[in-house]
């Protein structure tokens, strides 16, 4: 599904943003010819569809940017080739680095989404953690933790139940910044 690091970790960006509808992977062969007439394809690493309308599909490419810096003359037509491919569909075209990857968000995502995977809507803290959240402007983890219960054990089973909610997105919380205890949160309900 992915040929990097670099990939799989841009794949789980995708996999955990709000803003993604869906993505596919080595999703077009694009066709092209070189200054000396061969014939080449290329193929880019992802196409992501957005749940905004209006919003572009992006055709992405992931590398490093020493490869790129490296192998630029050898990238540079294939890559002008996707630009003019995505563009006549409308879509648009952007090399995905590092720099845009390997960010808090991403240490957010890996830490946030397997309790996606292991808690539902369906358990029995979720009314409970949203009821107290909704009467705060916001708040931190640790204070809403202790507004249901100063007893550490109690608070325990609560703290999956919010990783979960914060990883679904009903829970708002930065995470440009680290997760912890301290982190400021607030519901969706207040703004």
């Amino acid at each position: 599904m992915f040929e990097s690091t670099l990939e799989r970790d841009w794949l789980t960006l995708l996999q955990f943003s709000a803003e993604v509808e869906s993505f596919e992977v080595q999703p077009v062969k694009i066709k092209w010819v070189d200054a000396e007439g061969k014939n080449h394809t290329y193929t880019p690493d992802v196409l992501v569809y957005y749940h905004q309308a209006g919003t572009k599909p992006l055709l992405c490419e992931v590398k490093y940017r020493d490869e790129l810096r490296e192998n630029w003359t050898q990238f540079k037509p294939k890559f002008q080739a996707a630009y003019r491919y995505a563009k006549e569909r409308g879509w648009r075209f952007k090399l995905i680095t590092e720099r845009r990857v390997r960010t808090t968000l991403l240490d957010n995502a890996k830490f946030l989404l397997p309790f996606t995977r292991r808690v539902t809507s369906e358990a029995e803290q979720v009314p409970v953690l949203l009821e107290k959240l909704a009467l705060q402007p916001s708040t931190t983890v640790q204070s809403l933790l202790n507004s249901i219960d100063a007893n550490p054990m109690i608070q325990a089973e609560y703290i999956p139940v919010l990783w979960y909610l914060i990883g679904t997105h009903q829970v708002v919380a930065d995470l440009t910044q680290k997760l912890t205890m301290a982190s400021v949160i607030r519901s969706l309900n207040n703004g």
